[in-house]
């Protein structure tokens, strides 16, 4: 009972640390990589579709992404579709590929990415703290049904706080590491 809910704490910590990072790869550094574009759908015939289906991203150079559609007639669309995107690219289509590059970020604006990565890291570490709470109310309601004693509920606490602050840390280490990456220059 008491592995259950401690294999199942951490599996959901862990899942709250892959958002995190997945969250944090749609903010832009300056540097291009092709997970930007990871959001944009084209129409495809009728039905939208993710970007990477249409066509083949990747960085041309450090400022640059390079699309290449497996369809020449996508291209206008996939140009479009980048435009219209809200990422505030600005696609040059050359025939058979599209280049987007990526305009250098202001020291103001890598401030305010900053603030929205702490944001996104604090909601992590709450999305954490409340799978604790979970597990420790769930150790209570067994504690409460006489199903194990206040030694065993107290020790699983203990290693669920252990777990706790395993995870807030390596948010901390994932928070520092976008920090980093967004302040340089």
């Amino acid at each position: 009972m008491i592995a259950d809910i401690k294999k199942d704490a951490e599996q959901r910590m862990q899942k709250s640390i892959e958002a995190l990072r997945n969250d944090l790869t749609k903010i832009r550094t300056g540097r291009a990589h092709p997970s930007l574009l990871d959001q944009v759908t084209v129409d495809y015939y009728g039905s939208e579709v993710p970007l990477s289906q249409v066509a083949n991203v990747s960085t041309e150079d450090a400022r640059t992404l390079k699309v290449v559609p497996w369809e020449k007639q996508m291209a206008s669309k996939i140009e479009k579709a980048i435009l219209t995107s809200n990422l505030g690219l600005n696609p040059a289509n050359d025939g058979n590929a599209i280049r987007v590059p990526l305009p250098a970020l202001t020291e103001e604006r890598r401030r305010d990415l900053v603030k929205v990565v702490k944001s996104e890291a604090e909601g992590a570490r709450v999305a954490i703290r409340n799978i604790r709470r979970d597990a420790n109310s769930d150790f209570k309601a067994l504690l409460k049904e006489k199903e194990i004693s206040e030694d065993e509920e107290r020790r699983a606490a203990d290693e669920i706080q252990k777990l706790t602050d395993h995870f807030i840390k390596e948010v901390e280490v994932v928070l520092e590491k976008k920090e980093k990456e967004l302040m340089e220059v």
